[in-house]
């Protein structure tokens, strides 16, 4: 096979030996000179082509706004009354949108296209006014031609100078062909949060010794690796409280998945790792349960099937997740069959299951807020407002002259607004007034309500504790009491 070294015909070197100078001139000179008219052509080359792309993009932004402009002044809305109406937004709130280049002084867009709008008017205005108009559009057809013309001369300059450049092979041509590097496999994704792991057994050797007298050596002391049943440290089983497994983000939108819909499910347990994790079918297991609880049958049967899915992909063993949904995706009706009646029947177990837990939740006494006095001897009174403070409020008898009529409005009236506010079936127990119609209203609050509605009674003095028997106020009673206690 003929070797092709055609390749090596752009290779343009600086040091070539068949170089014909001046005698007077030596040859070294003659090199640097020729390598630096190389490199100088290489720079203005580039200059070059950068300069046509950046004019053709320019032109690119300016030729559709012009045609737009073009198409609104011939339309019936436009006229100049339009041209001029752009002309003085162009001039008084021009758009701050120019080329990306660092040239000193860039004109942005709206200035290159007010500056064309203003030689198209200046051609214009001399002629009479009902032929301004037809100048007008005519000055931007031809204008619009040679901006298209241009742009075509510049795209046809640019293809000749990448042809040009292409032609020499030079360092930036340089790029790796083959390389070869280690790239370590990803870590396994982490198991799912509380998720129950089976712990690597650990296989023990002892070591056992035949005694003569087997009798003798049962009494010895027990070894030290075995513990007590009563050991302090030891914790019963059933007192840790345990923990279940929850839903990662990856889980949660799996868990969203349609029912039966294979294809979705492979295609998402392909692009997520963290799905088929240890823990992740018992998480979407307790995400079905709680969800059947708070009546969501639906996300609740969706659950349920990614879980069996998982379940079914682990079963399968370390390819299992391919040869799982191999056979769903191909309808297998013999698979298919055992899937389908294994999520309908984990359902509706889960389904009485969430239905007992709730039954077993209501029959449990919740816990309630009641009113009960301390002693036997002492009783719980309501005094109800009959209604809010009269106009003419008035103070009379013992007691009062200290009281100001302002402020003891203020409390009444403090007194009815925590009155009103009570739900209606409270406020009727308490016109009742006895303690255990209050009671069954408060019985069927929450604890933290009904917390707040003794509280209110407390401060606006509807409930008020009265003790019995006759109170002895002579100090004789204390001065007893003192004597019996020094003489103990």
């Amino acid at each position: 096979m003929p070797l092709n070294y055609s390749k090596w015909d752009q290779l343009e070197l600086s040091d070539d030996s068949d170089i014909e100078g001046h005698p007077n001139v030596d040859k070294r000179s003659l090199i640097r000179w020729k390598q630096r008219d190389i490199h100088e052509k290489r720079e203005t080359r580039k200059m070059k082509i950068s300069a046509l792309r950046a004019e053709i993009a320019c032109n690119g932004v300016l030729s559709p706004r012009l045609h737009s402009v073009r198409a609104t002044l011939g339309s019936a809305d436009g006229g100049l009354k339009y041209f001029q109406q752009l002309v003085e937004k162009l001039q008084t709130q021009p758009s701050p949108e120019a080329p990306p280049t660092n040239a000193k002084d860039q004109p942005t867009y709206d200035a290159m296209i007010l500056s064309l709008l203003l030689q198209v008017w200046d051609g214009a205005k001399s002629l009479p006014a009902d032929e301004r108009e037809a100048a007008v559009l005519s000055g931007l057809d031809k204008h619009i031609k040679q901006l298209t013309d241009h742009t075509k001369q510049l795209e046809k300059d640019l293809v000749d100078e990448e042809n040009e450049q292409r032609k020499h092979i030079t360092s930036e041509d340089i790029h790796e062909g083959f390389e070869s590097k280690y790239t370590p496999a990803k870590p396994p994704p982490p198991p799912v949060k509380n998720a129950k792991i089976d712990a690597p057994t650990k296989t023990k050797t002892t070591t056992e010794f035949e005694v003569l007298n087997p009798a003798a050596s049962s009494s010895k002391a027990p070894s030290p690796s075995a513990a007590p049943d009563n050991f302090p440290d030891s914790v019963e089983d059933d007192e840790i409280e345990e923990e279940l497994p929850e839903l990662t983000p990856s889980l949660e939108q799996f868990s969203r998945l349609p029912l039966w819909g294979y294809s979705q499910s492979f295609n998402f347990i392909q692009a997520n790792r963290d799905v088929v994790v240890p823990g992740a079918s018992d998480a979407l297991l307790v995400a079905a349960f709680r969800a059947e609880s708070k009546g969501q049958s639906e996300f609740a049967k969706k659950c349920v099937h990614q879980s069996l899915l998982l379940q079914y992909c682990e079963k399968l063993g370390k390819d299992g997740v391919r040869l799982f949904f191999q056979k769903m995706i191909a309808d297998d009706q013999r698979a298919v069959s055992v899937f389908v009646k294994d999520v309908e029947g984990t359902y509706a177990h889960l389904k009485t299951r969430a239905r007992a837990a709730a039954t077993e939740v209501s029959d449990v006494q919740r816990e309630q807020i009641q009113l009960v006095p301390e002693n036997p001897s002492a009783s719980i009174s309501f005094n109800v407002p009959d209604g809010p403070p009269p106009e003419d409020l008035r103070l009379e008898g013992p007691g009062t002259e200290d009281l100001e009529v302002e402020q003891v409005r203020e409390a009444l009236q403090m007194r009815w607004d925590v009155f009103e506010s009570f739900p209606e079936d409270l406020k009727a127990a308490l016109k009742i007034g006895t303690l255990d119609e209050v009671n069954k209203v408060l019985g069927n609050m929450d604890v933290s309500i009904a917390e707040d509605v003794v509280g209110k009674l407390e401060m606006a003095g509807i409930m008020s504790f009265v003790s019995g028997g006759v109170r002895d106020e002579t100090g004789n009673g204390d001065e007893e009491n003192e004597d019996e206690e020094n003489a103990e």
